[in-house]
């Protein structure tokens, strides 16, 4: 009797405590379940030609019909229907997606359209409380509840983003669905899960809404998107590395690496500099400023403070390009004969400049010709050309364009690498028969 008397009262006392730490997230699911929508792709298997759907989520960001959504729930779809709260359905066309971010952009016609609110995903808390809307397994307008586990996640696949990551229930359909706030607003495009069976285990990943919106505006105003480039690579400063450069406490992006003739490189960004904001925002972490420099647009001045010797510091870059690895594939065996200089060059594939970590550019040297011009100023096979008289060599039909315009008489310099050793070579631009 005493025992049962005890569990009574601990439960008594206890109980309104545990209830009054869940919010209540009836109000907001209510305002912005409208906003939410389910997207039937229709697919054709190859090579069987049979036909089957896949299931998504999307979301409203405006009244004029656009819609978005993960690209790999509308990849390669033939037809894709949009199912409103309200049971309308619509067929949706496809504005434009990025694949390298697996965003796609929708637009339907229709009108009486909710829209959601768009929030700052900086402001996010560690442990805050969110919610998922979404269609998983096709059960449409689920709602699931969890907390922000942690912020700017990078993950081993995907090296081109971070993530929102949260303990909210996510599985297969809630792809491309919003992440709510408790303010009602969308924080994040929920678009992975980490799983060993297929279903929910705890981990899931949202793309920052503010990186999903600056893509969506590119494609509505370009048609296209574009990725800003800094040319450097980072690291996390460690409580160690802080003393080491006068810091009272560790953080910031440490420069490891300059990619030569960089936008970096050439705004003087030296090997040892901490980036500690990037255009007026402060970098916490390495992790987080590859996002950042990403979004910006190309051509674009951007204020960057760092920390060189002990001492605060500003400079200013202009924004490069980030290329395309997609473009960097499609060049793979793409080979030339250059008679003039008399080697043969190919372009360089995704696994190459992973073996001969090389960044953005470059075109390898498969073979010199004996006597040839060269030959004779010192060019061999397995060098990397990297830049001719101060232009970066993206690819083979950049290093012809480049040699066209040569003069004969004159000697150019080449930067190549060799043996990951980085040299210039002078040659000087005559004819030798072949």
């Amino acid at each position: 009797m005493m025992l049962k008397t005890s569990l009574f009262f601990c439960f008594f006392i206890f109980s309104p405590i545990v209830s009054s730490a869940f919010p209540d997230f009836t109000v907001m699911v209510k305002k912005n379940k409208d906003t939410v929508v389910n997207i039937s792709s229709h697919q054709q298997a190859i090579p069987s030609n049979s036909a089957y759907n896949l299931i998504g989520s999307g979301f409203i960001i405006s009244k004029q019909g656009y819609i978005l959504t993960n690209y790999h729930v509308v990849k390669e779809a033939k037809t894709i229907i949009v199912k409103l709260n309200d049971n309308r359905e619509f067929i949706a066309s496809l504005v434009g997606y990025d694949k390298r971010i697996d965003i796609a952009l929708l637009k339907i016609r229709a009108d009486k359209l909710s829209v959601v609110k768009i929030g700052i995903p900086e402001k996010l808390n560690i442990g805050e409380w969110v919610v998922a809307i979404g269609s998983p397994y096709g059960l449409e307008q689920s709602v699931t509840a969890g907390i922000i586990s942690a912020k700017n996640r990078r993950l081993a696949s995907e090296k081109n983003n971070v993530f929102i990551q949260s303990d909210v229930v996510i599985n297969p359909g809630n792809s491309g669905g919003p992440l709510f706030n408790l303010k009602g607003e969308v924080i994040g495009m929920n678009s992975k899960i980490y799983t060993l069976s297929g279903g929910y285990q705890g981990l899931s990943f949202a793309i920052p809404i503010d990186r999903v919106i600056n893509i969506a505006n590119q494609i509505k105003k370009q048609g296209q998107v574009s990725y800003g480039w800094m040319g450097i690579q980072t690291q996390d400063v460690t409580e160690d590395l802080a003393d080491a450069f006068f810091m009272n406490q560790p953080y910031g992006a440490l420069i490891s690496k300059i990619i030569p003739l960089s936008p970096a490189d050439e705004a003087g960004f030296q090997l040892g500099d901490i980036i500690v904001t990037f255009n007026g925002q402060t970098i916490e972490s390495a992790t987080i400023l590859p996002s950042k420099v990403q979004m910006m647009a190309t051509g674009k001045k951007v204020s960057v403070k760092i920390i060189r010797q002990g001492k605060l510091k500003t400079i200013t870059f202009k924004v490069g390009l980030l290329a395309d690895e997609n473009d960097l594939l499609t060049q793979k065996d793409i080979k030339k004969e250059i008679k003039l200089l008399g080697i043969g060059i190919s372009s360089l594939t995704i696994n190459d400049r992973h073996v001969f970590k090389i960044d953005k550019y470059g075109v390898l040297v498969y073979s010199v010709i004996k006597d040839s011009l060269a030959f004779q100023f010192g060019l061999q096979q397995g060098d990397i050309i990297l830049n001719i008289q101060g232009k970066n060599i993206w690819n083979v039909e950049s290093f012809e364009d480049i040699i066209n315009t040569l003069v004969i008489g004159t000697k150019v310099a080449f930067l190549i690498q060799r043996k990951g050793v980085r040299l210039f070579l002078s040659i000087e631009i005559i004819k030798i028969p072949i």
